[in-house]
């Protein structure tokens, strides 16, 4: 989900007395919305809970989104995960940059996700599971 709407929906539960903290990768977009409580990890896009594949980053992300939800001491607080993507500033210029990708990775990449959709695909076939470009 996108970090606008995430930090919209946080502001409407706010206001009916539910308490909410963002973990997100977009510092610009959830600190212009202006969300009560917000956790920023310094990853790319889609990592806001945690390196893919690794319980002990996501469960750090976590448990500091769980110590800012106790002890954030005003509105609109936010807190820097401590984590860090990678020690090469220059991942940031590399990250899903397509002038920065050989034709042939490029390619690699899409089979690799069309594969990914395939699988999926056959396991929603598999558990009955409708989606709406199929009903």
């Amino acid at each position: 989900m996108c970090h606008q709407t995430v930090s919209l929906v946080a502001r409407y539960l706010e206001d009916h007395g539910i308490p909410t903290v963002i973990m997100g990768c977009a510092k610009d977009i959830v600190e212009y919305v202006g969300v009560p409580r917000f956790v920023f990890s310094d990853f790319p896009l889609g990592n806001a809970a945690g390196r893919p594949n690794d319980p002990d980053s996501q469960a750090a992300t976590l448990e500091l989104a769980l110590k800012v939800l106790e002890s954030a001491v005003g509105p609109r607080t936010t807190v820097q995960s401590p984590q860090r993507w990678s020690n090469d500033p220059d991942w940031k210029l590399d990250f899903s940059n397509l002038e920065r990708i050989s034709p042939e990775e490029l390619e690699k990449r899409r089979r690799a996700f069309d594969e990914n959709k395939e699988i999926a695909r056959k396991k929603r076939e598999a558990e009955g599971i409708k989606t709406h470009a199929a009903e």
